[in-house]
């Protein structure tokens, strides 16, 4: 079992940044895939950024496109804690943002692939 609470949403003007961050606790060492999902209302939930963990310390990152160049993903072993900065802040990035872990993920965008999830953290862009 592995259990994740994200933290770090809020409220920001368009242009603006934040900073999200997942704490993992459990049975984390078994998550090769950690990702971040969204969801706007009344759409479906879409992933955003994942990473992967490869062989030796060599990770992998996959963003989607609509958040290429703006998301950056990554992890902290040390800490359990996967964090995704967000800069140049849309209006249409306002949504519900989900952490998950998954112990493999060969689509990485794929929500689909992923069994653990946190409860959400808001983030709310206003123009």
């Amino acid at each position: 079992q592995v259990q994740l609470v994200e933290s770090g949403g809020g409220s920001v003007q368009a242009g603006g940044s934040l900073r999200l961050s997942c704490a993992a606790s459990g049975n984390i060492y078994s998550s090769g895939c950690m990702g971040w999902f969204r969801q706007a209302p009344g759409k479906e939930r879409e992933g955003v950024a994942t990473i992967r963990r490869g062989s030796g310390t060599r990770y992998w990152t996959y963003y989607a496109d609509s958040v290429k160049g703006r998301f950056t993903i990554s992890q902290d072993n040390a800490k359990n804690t996967v964090s995704l900065e967000i800069n140049s802040l849309k209006s249409e990035d306002t949504a519900m943002y989900y952490c998950a872990a998954a112990v493999l993920c060969f689509t990485p965008l794929e929500q689909r692939e992923f069994g653990y999830w946190g409860q959400g953290t808001q983030v709310t862009v206003s123009a």
